[in-house]
């Protein structure tokens, strides 16, 4: 049962090499989908595209189970990159990954899939036991989840798995929070800022105010808040008429997300006194919101045969997995909203959506043989 270590290292340096921004991920499915049907699998691409705006849809590979009757088990990674990431170069240099250091690397998620590929070969090659496996890899995951929230999963027998999409290769991340997005439009009225600045209003000024007023950063172990985009302004001596605000909300406690949310409204709307006319239309200053629901929260029970399963197979291989909880999220957030257990498991990629990314091939293998066991132990369970 071993991994390919250079197989895996150049299945990885190819799929990083591949541009794969959200909304562009054809050239990637493309690949991936040719290396599977190579390993005997059924692919398919959903009609998603039409909703997500991508150039291709979701893509589902689908493996029947070899002398196993275990249930399907559902495996997944998401194909778009971040920003900057066209012309990436993967440098491997003393058993890691970077980029040539003026793009990312592309380890999010690109280490999963390959990781996902070599298993399936190794799984091939060694005729090992295994039920029906179905592979889901997403599109525009890095840009609100799109491709797993319009995933088609009439198609879908599996009813838990494992999405590959976090660093620690000892830990299964099994709660994340829900998030709440938030766009501020905020209009106030143009003026020479020389002048007749007396006659403008500042709506960044007014952005300024609200902004100031609200907590930022983390703000208790399970709540965190963000102001992440502000847009406005023309020129140094115009007094700005319209800003726009963008910021979000996250928190693995319902009733902490509502509070903080509101709290985040009610402090623009006191920065913006907004003051209707008889004919409706809205005197400046004034505020409109747009609010949605970024992607919902999960949380899974420790003793879940999701989790139990993961660590079983980790303690077979003298390790142990940690349970962990996470400030970010996944497909996983979108999966398990759709009625799926899916935990987390780690690639070894670091310090990703920066040009300093990194993941060492020793834990791309870890994670190979880690899903691997999980896969045999699996093959083992009563359906």
């Amino acid at each position: 049962m071993k991994v390919n270590r250079d197989r895996l290292a150049d299945t990885f340096k190819c799929l990083a090499e591949i541009d794969s921004i959200s909304r562009a991920e054809s050239a990637i499915c493309s690949e991936i989908r040719q290396r599977l049907d190579l390993l005997g699998a059924k692919t398919v691409i959903d009609d998603s595209a039409s909703q997500t705006g991508s150039d291709t849809g979701n893509l589902t590979a689908f493996f029947e189970g070899h002398n196993s009757n275990a249930a399907p088990l559902l495996l997944n990674a998401h194909m778009d990159t971040v920003e900057p990431g066209r012309g990436i170069k993967a440098v491997l240099e003393d058993g890691v990954f970077t980029s040539a250091g003026d793009t990312i690397l592309g380890a999010d998620d690109k280490s999963a899939i390959a990781i996902l590929l070599e298993t399936m070969n190794v799984l091939k090659e060694n005729h090992l036991h295994h039920g029906p496996l179905e592979l889901v890899f997403t599109t525009c995951e890095e840009i609100g989840l799109l491709g797993a929230l319009h995933l088609d999963l009439n198609p879908l027998q599996s009813t838990m798995g494992y999405a590959l999409d976090a660093t620690d290769i000892n830990g299964i991340i099994t709660r994340a929070p829900s998030a709440r997005w938030f766009d501020f439009k905020i209009h106030g009225k143009s003026a020479h800022a020389g002048a007749a600045p007396e006659k403008g209003i500042n709506a960044i000024a007014l952005a300024s105010k609200a902004i100031a007023s609200l907590e930022i950063g983390r703000i208790d172990h399970e709540t965190t808040a963000n102001i992440g985009v502000i847009k406005g302004g023309l020129a140094a001596n115009i007094v700005p008429d319209l800003v726009t605000v963008t910021g979000e909300v996250r928190s693995h406690d319902a009733s902490k997300l509502e509070q903080y949310a509101d709290n985040m409204v009610l402090a623009f709307k006191d920065a913006v006194k907004t003051d209707k006319k008889p004919t409706g239309e809205f005197e400046p200053p004034y505020l409109t919101v747009d609010i949605l629901n970024e992607f919902p929260g999960t949380k899974i029970p420790d003793n879940h045969p999701i989790v139990m399963l993961a660590q079983n197979a980790a303690k077979n291989l003298g390790r142990s997995l940690e349970i962990k909880s996470s400030g970010g999220c996944a497909d996983a957030n979108i999966l398990f909203q759709k009625g799926l257990a899916m935990g987390v498991l780690g690639t070894g990629m670091r310090k990703m959506h920066t040009t300093r990314e990194t993941v060492g091939l020793d834990d791309m293998i870890a994670g190979c043989h880690l899903l691997i066991e999980i896969i045999r132990v699996h093959s083992k369970t009563l359906p």
